[in-house]
């Protein structure tokens, strides 16, 4: 099963789901040793994870399904830019983010 990129944190189908912290280090760990299937919605965002990460992630403005028994690797901003605003890295860096690993149970 291909692991999920998503931007935000959210559940996209009925089930169960487990949600944790999971490092810089452990995101790239995730993406080295999978096929990745990119529901990142921005250009810019896909740029920025293509270099944190070291792959090449596509900007893909798909309607997601989260799958029982998938994994997703979630990046999470620190903080809500203002509505409509596309954030460079830099911008990016000041607001800070953090990655998740979101997983559907059932």
């Amino acid at each position: 099963m291909k692991l999920a990129l998503l931007n935000t944190s959210i559940v996209t189908s009925d089930g169960s789901y487990t949600l944790e912290a999971v490092s810089l280090n452990e995101a790239k760990k995730l993406v080295s040793e999978s096929e990745i299937d990119s529901a990142i919605g921005h250009e810019a965002t896909a740029q920025i994870l293509s270099e944190l990460l070291g792959v090449a992630v596509p900007m893909n403005r798909q309607m997601f399904a989260q799958e029982k028994g998938q994994t997703a690797l979630v990046f999470k901003l620190n903080g809500r830019p203002p509505e409509g605003q596309i954030l460079d890295r830099q911008e990016i860096e000041k607001v800070g983010y953090s990655f998740k690993k979101l997983v559907r149970v059932n």
